[in-house]
């Protein structure tokens, strides 16, 4: 999981989750990753501390690809490649 140094990922739709507690920034991705054909990725950004391990939860268990989960500041970045 991460991004390999100079590998591009083309990003279909970007999904601002900040602010939002608890599942929503996760019901936010399944409503965008169902809007992007499979083979491409979202990117969602969130700050609720408890969505890095809701993301790595989520992914696992709809089978999709989770390429990037990283923190920045209080800032949490994740890139998620459509699988199914």
């Amino acid at each position: 999981m991460g991004n390999e140094e100079g590998t591009q990922i083309e990003i279909a739709l970007k999904v601002d989750a900040s602010g939002l507690k608890g599942p929503m920034p996760v019901i936010r991705a399944r409503k965008g990753i169902s809007s992007v054909a499979v083979g491409q990725s979202i990117e969602l950004l969130a700050t609720d501390p408890g969505a890095m391990e809701d993301f790595k939860a989520w992914t696992h268990s709809t089978g999709n690809e989770l390429l990037v989960a990283e923190q920045n500041g209080e800032v949490l970045r994740f890139v998620i490649r459509r699988l199914k």
